[in-house]
């Protein structure tokens, strides 16, 4: 997989780019995290220019998220899982995955759209929840916007100061990611907890 990101990115540039992420989107398999990094290593040689290099990803982003999130607003939480469950192994989302986040959604609200979107094995899903709950197009688009945008420049900028050793991002993230994870769920668990003492009171 990744001789074909490299290849795609060298043989389309930009349009590369938001190609790749858009797929991202589609089938979770596909890494952001190794797709941007080389996208700013390739930003260090100067064959491409920082802001155009994050844009593309953001928007490819973008649009990768507007199919789950159309699917989840259509179909439901039932029709989708049992869709996904027919698909195969390595497209990377089942029924049961759509449960887990449409149920994380429910517990914390809409603006787990926001930090779902730096989370890898999260970002993807975060769009489906959003549209079985039919929540909104315009907060849904901002709230990823702004998620996609501080993930994406991370990553890119990333793999600028690592240079040819940008593969090593991906290494890094999954545990740097469970920390995060780690954390929101800790805060968001105290920020209940508050919530509860102040109602009880």
């Amino acid at each position: 997989m990744q001789e074909w990101i490299v290849t795609t990115m060298e043989s389309l540039g930009y349009f590369g780019i938001a190609l790749l992420m858009f797929l991202e989107n589609l089938f979770p398999p596909i890494p952001s995290e190794l797709i941007m990094p080389l996208a700013g290593f390739t930003v260090a040689q100067g064959k491409m220019t920082m802001p155009l290099a994050i844009g593309a990803g953001v928007l490819g982003t973008m649009l990768g998220a507007l199919p789950w999130y159309g699917a989840g607003w259509l179909l439901g939480q039932e029709r989708l899982g049992k869709i996904l469950d027919r698909l195969p192994r390595w497209s990377g989302i089942s029924g049961a995955d759509v449960t887990k986040s449409t149920d994380w959604f429910q517990r914390h609200g809409q603006k787990v759209v926001f930090w779902g979107r730096l989370v890898p094995g999260v970002r993807t899903l975060i769009s489906i929840p959003a549209g079985i709950a039919h929540m909104a197009p315009l907060p849904f688009l901002l709230y990823s916007t702004i998620g996609v945008c501080l993930w994406t420049a991370f990553l890119t900028y990333s793999g600028y100061l690592l240079g040819a050793n940008y593969k090593l991002v991906e290494q890094y993230i999954d545990p740097l990611s469970k920390i995060v994870l780690g954390v929101l769920v800790i805060s968001i668990g105290i920020f209940l907890f508050r919530r509860w003492q102040n109602n009880k009171q």
